[in-house]
């Protein structure tokens, strides 16, 4: 028990001193990841208003198939590419919200940028 709330609280850390310089602007939105053990979520955020412009998850109807995979992470990061690029959004700023980056939150900015956003 002690070392699941020792992780979160190192991930909650990186969490902040990564926040510190990244902000979404309605130019270039901020994509943030959150997996959990189960599900898998994206959200595009304009900082500057507070809003969330577009957003896909594993918890979605027609998603409910996709796992937290590798797989499963591109293909959403490649749905979360064509829902911004239907809204003329062609760049983000990606925001790993203190994961590593490989595996799942790796195979996300993959699958975005194969679907033609850029960061």
């Amino acid at each position: 028990m002690n070392r699941v709330i020792d992780k979160n609280k190192k991930r909650a850390r990186r969490k902040v001193h990564i926040r510190k310089n990244l902000v979404g602007t309605s130019e270039r939105p901020r994509m943030s990841v959150f997996r959990s053990n189960a599900h898998i979520y994206v959200q595009v955020i304009d900082d500057s208003k507070g809003h969330t412009i577009v957003s896909a998850s594993s918890v979605e109807k027609e998603l409910k198939e996709l796992k937290n995979t590798v797989e499963g992470g591109a293909k959403l990061g490649e749905i979360v590419g064509k829902r911004l690029l239907e809204k003329k959004i062609e760049s983000v700023v990606f925001d790993r919200n203190g994961y590593l980056f490989h595996g799942v939150v790796k195979s996300i900015a993959d699958g975005a940028r194969k679907a033609g956003v850029k960061f």
